[in-house]
């Protein structure tokens, strides 16, 4: 009986005993006389002609069986859609006074916040979020499907316009500072993009691992991008590859492109199938009731019963 749930009112259906009902009668019933006004005329039956009348004659009660299957609410079963999942992206920045250093025509800052925009710009459909250290941690950007709030955040955090206590570098600090951003979302991957230059002394002495484990447990990804001339510190690779990313170290801003886009092929977007809906599904129906009308109009001018 599955087919019953391809209806929303499938009581509806037991009113087709009615058009069954005159269709077995229609075909069941004795054939009618015909009776010509003529003296000695013998009268010829036509097993064709009788077939083509009472197949005329079915056409109302086929109609009515479709109107009760239309009142039914016939559905029918969308094919399930794949849905973007969602992945929850927390950038890390760093603004201690050597971001300021030359990077490119510009300095490190800057062109880290113009590669980060370009990276929102090509994961349209995930959340992003921006925090800010030095030797404190600023959450502005809380987690957002708007890009433009991270794109109006560079000329507000540069390391030239902030307070002497954003001057150090504690990654240790900030990242778990990102991961209470990140456990509080319970829908989607989550995601770290850590961009620094410096070392950091709080990730010293097994830190790094227990960071690192922290992380792991709540799902969270890290990536790092070291900018600079020295390579990454011990400690921050083994986060990265720990917890299932990669560290880097770009020494231009092309570079620091390349880093991004190959950030974004790692950490693909996923696609999840939806669940199929109903839907209504009138049209065959009413295509199959307009036909037969247009039958029986057709019947009307000829294919009929006549007793004269």
């Amino acid at each position: 009986m599955e087919w019953l749930a391809a209806f929303r009112h499938p009581s509806m259906l037991a009113l087709l005993v009615v058009p069954a009902a005159l269709l077995l009668w229609t075909w069941k019933r004795a054939g009618r006389a015909v009776v010509l006004p003529l003296d000695d005329s013998k009268i010829q039956h036509s097993r064709m002609a009788q077939f083509f009348l009472r197949c005329a004659e079915s056409l109302p009660a086929l109609a009515l069986a479709v109107v009760i299957v239309i009142l039914a609410g016939p559905q029918r079963w969308d094919v399930p859609r794949s849905k973007r999942a969602l992945t929850n992206i927390e950038f890390c920045v760093d603004v201690s006074g050597s971001m300021n250093a030359q990077f490119g025509s510009g300095d490190r800052y800057t062109g880290a916040m113009d590669a980060i925009n370009k990276f929102v710009d090509a994961r349209k459909g995930d959340a992003f979020g921006l925090t800010f250290f030095g030797n404190n941690v600023l959450h502005w950007v809380p987690l957002t499907t708007d890009p433009s709030a991270v794109k109006c955040a560079p000329p507000f955090m540069h390391p030239r316009q902030l307070p002497y206590w954003f001057g150090g570098t504690e990654i240790g600090k900030a990242l778990r500072a990102c991961r209470k951003v990140l456990i509080e979302r319970e829908e989607g991957d989550r995601m770290i993009v850590l961009v620094t230059d410096g070392y950091s002394s709080d990730l010293s002495g097994g830190a790094d691992e227990e960071i690192a484990r922290e992380l792991i447990r709540d799902g969270i990804t890290c990536y790092a991008i070291n900018i600079g001339d020295v390579q990454p510190p011990d400690e921050i690779i083994r986060i990265t590859s720990m917890t299932g990313g990669e560290a880097f170290n770009p020494d231009d801003p092309r570079g620091l492109e390349h880093v991004f886009a190959s950030i974004d092929k790692m950490q693909r977007t996923r696609l999840e199938k939806t669940t199929a809906e109903a839907s209504d599904d009138f049209g065959p129906w009413a295509l199959a009731g307009l036909a037969l009308l247009l039958l029986l109009l057709l019947a009307f001018f000829g294919l009929r019963y006549t007793p004269w």
